[in-house]
């Protein structure tokens, strides 16, 4: 079956923190990382009750961390017929470590698999074949080659009438801002849906309040923006109208990867037919659950997880439209 969902971007093995010890001892969760994999595995998993396949696109070394994901894209049920393996560069690894102040990334990815995946490398016949294709910023920050890459993907989708989205997911290690905000806001302008994190849009736009930032994206092009808030929830606009989606409330111990859950569950949702709202708030769930436990992928909740859940969100919600 031909994949409905193609993600393309960098896949990075993940060593999350966990609370020290009694003894002061150190220890680290081995998992799974990488934006678009992680939107991938929530994709295949809230998509899966309504048959959407999800593929990936993505350069893997001949490697432990290579075979590791492999075997969860197999587990998944995700279509690992576009990805490449290679025997001259190694997968990447990140580590994972939490504070008072939030959690934060160490990456090991110069040189690596996904970093020289290059436009010769995409896999024109299977986009072409696509729904949608989803990718990041990070995917073009990492290197010149793999940003090329990007580029050449969504060329792809666009003359083959395959729709298009794209989270901003701006590194500052990875390029500078000026450098970022020009690629995608050229990007932007060529996609069908933005996904832009509140935190990179204030960096790469210099605006400060929410409606301004859908106004600058909207008028770049997308039918449908959503702009993700974190703990403040999301706020969904296309031109004719917008709506602020509330977070749901949990006890949050890991927000590794929140804002992929966020991503994955609702193209998974439009992709099986619902209009961007019901999506969106869908996805606020999926994304709030995730942050319940540790490291970027295990913790993404089931479909069956999600619609307890929102039970409660949707009875909250309709408090808080009364207030």
């Amino acid at each position: 079956m031909t994949a409905e969902l193609l993600c393309m971007g960098e896949p990075m093995l993940e060593f999350n923190q966990l609370p020290l010890q009694p003894d002061g001892a150190q220890h680290y969760l081995e998992g799974h990382g990488g934006d678009t994999s992680n939107a991938a595995v929530a994709a295949a998993r809230h998509g899966a009750p309504t048959g959407i396949k999800v593929g990936m696109i993505a350069g893997l070394g001949r490697d432990m961390p290579g075979d590791s994901f492999m075997a969860l894209w197999a587990r998944e049920g995700i279509d690992t017929s576009t990805v490449t393996r290679t025997d001259r560069y190694l997968t990447g690894v990140y580590f994972v470590t939490h504070d008072q102040s939030g959690h934060h990334f160490l990456h090991y990815r110069a040189n690596s698999a996904a970093a020289m995946f290059g436009p010769e490398d995409v896999p024109v016949r299977a986009i072409g074949h696509a729904r949608m294709l989803y990718l990041s910023g990070i995917s073009q920050g990492i290197s010149t080659t793999a940003c090329d890459a990007t580029l050449a993907a969504i060329d792809t989708a666009r003359r083959h009438g395959v729709k298009v989205a794209y989270d901003t997911n701006y590194r500052p290690r990875l390029w500078p801002p000026a450098r970022a905000a020009a690629v995608m806001r050229a990007t932007i302008e060529t996609v069908d849906y933005a996904l832009p994190g509140i935190e990179d849009a204030r960096t790469l736009t210099g605006l400060t309040d929410p409606d301004a930032m859908l106004d600058y994206y909207l008028k770049l092009g997308p039918g449908v923006v959503v702009l993700k808030m974190g703990e403040s929830g999301a706020y969904l606009a296309t031109p004719q109208a917008r709506v602020k989606i509330p977070a749901f409330a949990v006890r949050t111990v890991d927000a590794t990867g929140a804002g992929d859950t966020f991503c994955g569950s609702f193209l998974a949702r439009i992709l099986a037919g619902d209009s961007p709202e019901p999506a969106a708030r869908y996805a606020a769930v999926a994304a709030a659950l995730k942050c319940t436990g540790y490291g970027a992928v295990a913790p993404i909740p089931t479909p069956a997880q999600v619609v307890d859940a929102m039970r409660a969100y949707d009875a909250a919600d309709e408090e808080a439209r009364r207030s």
